[in-house]
């Protein structure tokens, strides 16, 4: 008679096996990710605020300087502009920051552009005296977090890090909604919320367009 007992609690644990093994998995992931992932999630949350009100500065103020000078004679070579030359003394003597987006140069004029998160610096150069105009503008911290969030002059590694937050976000959301499933109680409730939830972002979607 105890053998029977203990065979059938055998069977019974190892069809329940494969639930409780994806039940134990969907609660791992939906912790852990969302814990580690928090200050992410906090960030792209209060930036989705600042970005819908472009006009709150929050204590925040632009700032603008221009400048001027010449740059050293090494600057280019016969009429050839030595590029990284250029872009790493403003760099390295005047501070400008953020990647080169843009360069050019005619018979008269050459042209540097840096931009950054919130930044962004334009110097125009004389080709003929290497004397240039330096114009910096610094928006704000508001600004720059803004930049952050939409990717903006962020260079690959932060892109992968808004893919990879982006990609743990929908992790999150699937092991929410497979936990959900196993609480018999309210998995019932939560669909229907689940359900509403998503006509009701569907609905404000369509207004919006």
């Amino acid at each position: 008679m105890l053998n029977t007992v203990s065979t059938v609690k055998e069977l019974t644990a190892k069809k329940r096996n494969p639930s409780a093994t994806l039940y134990k998995w969907a609660k791992w992931l939906h912790v852990y990710i969302s814990t580690a992932t928090l200050l992410l999630v906090l960030f792209f949350s209060l930036t989705g605020i600042t970005l819908n009100h472009p006009d709150w500065m929050l204590g925040s103020e632009a700032q603008r300087q221009s400048l001027e000078g010449t740059l050293p004679e090494t600057w280019k070579t016969g009429e050839t502009v030595n590029w990284l030359e250029v872009s790493e003394y403003f760099r390295n003597e005047l501070g400008v920051h953020g990647q080169v987006s843009d360069y050019r140069n005619d018979d008269t004029e050459a042209q540097i552009s840096f931009n950054a998160p919130g930044y962004s610096a334009d110097a125009f150069i004389k080709m003929d005296t290497g004397s240039y105009t330096l114009s910096t503008d610094s928006q704000g911290w508001v600004a720059v977090m803004n930049d952050l969030h939409r990717g903006r002059d962020t260079g690959t590694t932060w892109r992968w890090v808004i893919d990879l937050s982006a990609a743990f976000l929908v992790l999150v959301a699937i092991t929410g909604i497979a936990l959900l499933l196993f609480l018999k109680k309210i998995r019932t409730a939560g669909l229907v919320a689940i359900a509403l939830g998503s006509i009701a972002t569907f609905v404000f979607m369509m207004i919006a367009m």
